[in-house]
């Protein structure tokens, strides 16, 4: 399956990938000096950037990320550590086709990138990471996988995340697998 991967931090997710050798043919960055983009430039993955101070509003910079993932002929956009809310210009032409890895379990701690620092001010045991389809809604799409991370006795942000992002690498490339192997499945009906 063709995927779109969109980045804003250190791209981790998007090396798991192109080393998993998913075929990923497009990336899409807001910060064009963040690690994600440097790892599309080292993989020589077309790199699309999108950072806001270019374009008048969020609209005009999701339809030409729109006209960009279109070209690049992407089936699957996979938003790995991308840090704004699209609008209706990509919505629309990637209905149903946009998954996100969220580092929290679903429903808790949505809606904002500090969800593991989240997780620790509230004194859970446990936390983790979804996969889920993006909607309008901030991180409330259907749920495609997740999993647990116990929150260990002295855990800080760093190691927590550092855990949490351990297991977003096993489960992201298994979401990515039953969306596809589902969209095969449609098309032989």
């Amino acid at each position: 399956m063709r995927l779109g991967v969109a980045v804003s931090g250190k791209g981790s997710n998007l090396r798991n990938l192109v080393e998993r050798r998913f075929e990923v043919v497009a990336v899409v960055t807001n910060r064009p000096s963040c690690g994600g983009a440097e790892i599309a430039r080292r993989h020589r993955i077309p790199l699309g950037e999108f950072p806001q101070s270019r374009f008048g509003t969020a609209h005009e910079r999701d339809a030409a990320m729109r006209a960009f993932l279109v070209a690049h002929e992407v089936a699957l956009l996979v938003c790995a550590g991308y840090d704004r809310i699209f609008t209706a210009a990509l919505f629309e032409a990637f209905a149903g086709r946009i998954i996100n890895v969220h580092p929290s379990l679903l429903p808790a701690f949505a809606g904002g990138m500090d969800a593991i620092e989240q997780a620790l001010a509230a004194g859970v045991a446990t936390t983790g990471c979804t996969v889920h389809w993006v909607t309008e809604e901030v991180d409330a799409g259907p749920v495609i996988l997740q999993a647990a991370v116990p929150i260990l006795p002295g855990d800080d942000a760093a190691s927590l995340r550092t855990r949490v992002q351990a297991r977003e690498y096993e489960i992201l490339p298994r979401a990515i697998e039953i969306v596809s192997n589902a969209a095969r499945a449609a098309v032989r009906q």
